[in-house]
């Protein structure tokens, strides 16, 4: 079963301000699943996404 935390935990996990993550949302940047008002997040995916986020940065430093 999917580990969905909320926009506190990922802020925390993240160390990033949560409104960092509201516009991140806004922008696409970032997903998530709203669910009683609330936004959840897979742990998972969001481990996935920095994963990715790291190649793409690695590629842009080689060239």
């Amino acid at each position: 079963m999917a580990r969905l935390i909320d926009i506190d935990e990922l802020a925390d996990y993240l160390r990033l301000k949560k409104q960092t993550i509201y516009n991140w949302l806004n922008q696409g940047k970032i997903s998530g699943i709203k669910m009683g008002g609330v936004w959840r997040f897979d742990r998972k995916d969001v481990n996935n996404w920095i994963k990715s986020r790291k190649r793409l940065s690695q590629r842009g430093d080689k060239q």
